[in-house]
Order: C-alpha cells, then sequence, then structure tokens
C-alpha cells in the first residue's frame, strides 16, 4: 500500500514514537524510509561579523543535533531489522522543507509527530504538523507525544 514513507525527525520523544509508528508500516507493507531533519538556516536578523559568525556556530549545532536525531532514528529502525535512509535538509520554512523533500523523493506517506501545543505557545510558535497537513498532496500520518 506505502512504498516509500518519509519521517521528519526532530530529536524528540514525539518524534520517535512517530519513528516506531512508520516501522510498523514499514514492516507491514514492506515500505522503504526516509528519515529527515530539517535545519533553518536563517533563524537570525542582522548584519556584520558577529552576526556571520553566529550564524556559522548555529549551523554547526544544528547539524550536530539533526545528525544525532536521524542517528537515534536510524538506531530504532535499526533495531526492528529495517534500513532507512537519512537527509538533513536546508530549509528557511520547516513545513515547506518536509513537503519539498516528500515531493522529491517520491513518498507516499508523511508520519510525523505532534508536540501537541495549544493556547498562545500555537499562536506564537505555530504548528509544523498543521501546516504540512495542509500543503501535503500525499496522506499524512500523525502521531500524538
Amino acid at each position: 500500500m506505502f512504498h516509500h514513507i518519509l519521517v521528519p525527525v526532530d530529536g524528540s520523544e514525539t518524534s520517535m514514537f512517530a519513528v516506531s509508528k512508520a516501522s510498523g508500516l514499514a514492516l507491514a507493507f514492506g515500505s522503504r524510509i526516509t528519515l529527515i531533519h530539517v535545519i533553518d538556516n536563517y533563524p537570525f536578523i542582522g548584519v556584520g561579523a558577529d552576526y556571520a559568525l553566529g550564524q556559522n556556530e548555529y549551523i554547526a549545532a544544528a547539524t550536530a543535533s539533526a545528525n544525532a536525531a536521524l542517528e537515534r532514528g536510524v538506531e530504532a529502525l535499526a533495531a526492528e531489522g529495517l534500513h532507512s535512509e537519512q537527509r538533513v535538509i536546508d530549509g528557511h520554512v520547516v513545513h515547506e522543507g518536509i513537503v519539498d523533500t516528500a515531493r522529491a523523493l517520491g513518498a507516499d506517506l508523511i508520519v510525523m509527530g505532534s508536540h501537541g501545543r495549544s493556547g498562545i505557545e500555537k499562536l506564537l510558535l505555530g504548528s509544523v504538523t498543521q501546516r504540512v497537513l495542509q500543503d501535503a498532496p500525499m496522506p499524512v500520518l500523525v502521531v500524538k507525544g
């Protein structure tokens, strides 16, 4: 039924729960799994030498965090006997990075966690999951943490 499952991971327990659900689907359907982590390369507003140094430090830390999150997902899948591909995606808008990558890779399902933010936190931070649900042309399985 599903041939290629895309799973965005951010290192949280919620995203690891999504990896677990994707694992079950992959085992049931013989699906491929690709794990991704989207890095926002432009989180700073400013100019000058201090900005450039801060940006470089941020990218190094964000890349290390992305690789750690992906490795955690790889290990969880390997424990189930599954192989996965992994990618760090550079993108300014996380939900667009997820949807664009799913399209580019030909994924026919996105499995992702939702942190369940509400109130002012949801208003200020938004919901990546909600935006993916709105924009993705393929089915999206939302796993609540």
